[in-house]
């Protein structure tokens, strides 16, 4: 049998360099408006894309995610600048963050990220998609007072992701309707079939074709002044003249500041988010990956935590992996992490070498490429195989893209967890045993594998209500846990049944909280009947 080959940096190159290529459209525009939002200078949010792709994925474990500046942590480091006094105090604390960063990754933390449940981050992953989309929308008609990247419900400009629909209504740019618009026609065919069976879409991606249409519609529209795009609906990166005015855009940390106890508080703070959204958005890639591969996720936070120490050093903002660029690298083709490391690439050259032409994009063709990342993420089907997992699965799912939607990315996930959790909680009240019964046989109630203190009520419930002059059989032998609550109450019914004429047989509770032994319990399943030793001295064989 013939096994696939593994994907490497170098068999993989056809697929990585054109979905670097997309990443690269996508991350400039949110590097930027990020940067922006958190009141710092916009080159910061390009380094951190640079550190995010080179540094982070060379160091990373996971094949597809991409990291760079996250718009969750732009309130958390614009009241941080404000603070602090200024940007280069903030850069320590974000180095800081990067050296607690590494911490948790050697203490192994990332197994927190295995704890939410797949419903919650289905629902992370639909409530991102309708987020993008919604807040694409105004740019894609002309009105572009938002900041690219806002995930939050209130907007700067006093409106929040519904109202804006409405108010955007008296900006809309024609010019800037035609370049969304044609930039579609082009994404969706760049979808079809026929357009994939020709060579040459493996390596032209259709974003890059809409960026460039969008680029030449926007020269075209200048001619005509209804038309023509404003500068605020172009790509603004910072321009330096030559190569040492660029070096001049990096930033210093002032270690002086490191006497200063406020600094620590914010870089912890920013280490416990940066950390949390990582490991949410490694989950949530890996559940995109066409391959399932596992992300080790205390690599991650180390890669994550060295990132946010170069990217302080240099003078950038703190980095994480974030969902919306690792989907689009994930839905462009990519294989590996040279795909990210790439994009990182594009951004430090371009800025470099091309800032005009980069500041010629059309804030509308990137809404077109967003909108195709935002349905692929929220796609009908989705919302129909939830529903048809049962209300433990949909209604966590569909809470998580409500909270998402009307507050933010952790809120969300927070109130999706809950009930998640209330779920859990519940079935675990409702089923704590089983109850058999049928004429002159005893009432045999056998309870589950783990009995908590949730089940108290429902046990003395039953417990209260078995009849008189009955034969009750409390049959623990599946039980691994049984909680010290629920053994005072049966201890409890034990001396009451005497006084109602109950016999009373209690099976396995002696041992219920017992740990099996493992090497016993295997010899017993799988050892062949021959090789089996004699119960009686099972017990000696493995001493």
């Amino acid at each position: 049998m013939n096994h696939p080959k593994p994907f490497t940096l170098k068999n993989s190159l056809p697929q990585d360099i054109p979905a670097s290529i997309v990443v690269f459209l996508v991350a400039l525009p949110l590097c930027l408006g990020i940067a922006l939002a958190s009141g710092a200078p916009l080159f910061g949010g390009i380094i951190a894309g640079i550190v995010g792709g080179i540094i982070v994925g060379s160091w990373s474990g996971s094949p597809l995610g991409v990291s760079g500046p996250a718009a969750g942590l732009a309130v958390i480091v614009f009241t941080a600048i404000q603070d602090l006094g200024s940007y280069q105090v903030f850069l320590v604390a974000v180095v800081l963050a990067g050296l607690f960063q590494l911490v948790l990754g050697f203490l192994r933390a990332g197994i927190i990220g295995y704890y939410f449940p797949t419903s919650v981050i289905k629902g992370m992953l639909a409530g991102i998609g309708l987020i993008i989309i919604l807040k694409q929308i105004p740019h894609a008609i002309g009105y572009d007072a938002d900041y690219e990247g806002n995930l939050n419900f209130a907007n700067p400009d006093g409106f929040n992701t519904f109202s804006e629909l409405n108010h955007m209504m008296q900006f809309i740019s024609p010019g800037a309707i035609l370049i969304t618009l044609i930039s579609l026609i082009i994404l969706i065919l760049w979808e079809q079939p026929f357009m994939k069976r020709l060579r040459f879409t493996k390596w032209v991606q259709g974003p890059l074709v809409a960026v460039i249409a969008g680029i030449l519609l926007t020269k075209l529209s200048a001619t005509i002044p209804m038309m023509s795009l404003r500068t605020d609906q172009i790509v603004s990166i910072p321009v330096a003249e030559n190569f040492s005015g660029f070096i001049q855009l990096f930033s210093l940390p002032d270690f002086s500041a490191l006497a200063n106890p406020q600094i620590y508080i914010i870089a912890i703070t920013l280490a416990v988010v940066a950390s949390l959204e990582t490991l949410l958005c490694v989950e949530a890639t890996d559940k995109l990956d066409p391959y399932k591969r596992i992300t080790p996720t205390n690599r991650e936070l180390r890669a994550q935590g060295i990132g946010n120490v170069i990217s302080g050093l240099v003078g950038g903002l703190p980095v994480t992996q974030v969902i919306v660029r690792s989907s689009a690298n994930i839905q462009s083709g990519a294989l590996t992490k040279g795909s990210a490391i790439y994009h990182g690439l594009l951004l430090l050259i371009s800025a470099i070498t091309i800032p005009h032409l980069l500041n010629m994009i059309p804030l509308a063709s990137l809404a077109a490429i967003l909108f195709v990342v935002g349905y692929k993420l929220s796609k009908p089907v989705l919302y129909r195989q939830m529903w048809k997992e049962g209300y433990a699965q949909f209604i966590p799912f569909i809470v998580t893209i409500l909270g998402i939607l009307i507050t933010d990315l952790l809120i969300g996930i927070a109130l999706g967890m809950g009930v998640a959790i209330f779920y859990i909680l519940y079935k675990n009240y409702k089923i704590p045993y089983f109850v058999k019964h049928s004429d002159n046989s005893p009432i045999h109630i056998e309870l589950a594998e783990d009995v908590t203190f949730l089940n108290k009520a429902t046990i003395l419930q039953t417990l209260n209500h078995l009849p008189d002059n009955s034969t009750v059989v409390i049959d623990a032998h599946r039980s691994i846990h049984i909680d010290h609550d629920v053994r005072e109450i049966i201890e409890d019914f034990k001396t009451n049944a005497k006084y109602r004429n109950i016999t009373l047989d209690l099976i396995g509770m002696e041992r219920s909280n017992e740990l099996p032994d493992p090497k016993a319990e295997f010899i017993e399943r799988y050892a062949p009947p021959h090789r089996k030793p004699a119960k009686n001295s099972l017990a000696r064989s493995l001493n």
